[in-house]
Formats: structure tokens, sequence, C-alpha cells
């Protein structure tokens, strides 16, 4: 199986944190070289393991948002 490479470009919160430690954030991440995205997952304390997650571009952050604020959230 292939490694896969990643880079946390911007921290930019975390939501939640796990009894185990792990936390749960989001920040813009580039997978594999890629452009980097908005990216939200678990993630264990020392950052070298992940837990499955969602990856999303900015304009689908934006969407996001925008249902949010229709909820009134």
């Amino acid at each position: 199986m292939a490694e896969i490479k990643f880079e946390i470009k911007e921290a930019i919160g975390v939501l939640s944190e796990s009894a185990k430690g792990w936390t749960k954030e989001l920040n813009i991440v580039s997978w594999n070289d890629k452009d980097a995205k908005y990216d939200i997952r678990e993630w264990s304390p020392e950052h070298d393991k992940m837990s499955k997650g969602v990856t999303i571009t900015e304009d689908e952050l934006k969407a996001l948002k925008q249902l949010l604020d229709k909820m009134g959230i």
C-alpha cells in the first residue's frame, strides 16, 4: 500500500477532543503534494495518525456556511 503524504498548511481550530486525546480539527491540508483544501478529521496528539475525514474546497466550505446560516447555526 502506498504511503499517504500530507502537510498541514494551516491549523484553523479544534472542534472537539476525545477521551483518548485525539482531536477533531478543521485544517487546511495538502494531500500527496496536491493543492491544499479544507479538511475535517480526527488527529492523534502527535498528528502522525488520522481518521477518515472529509476534504472540501473553498467553494464547498462557503456553501456549507450558507446552509448553516439558513439553519440559524
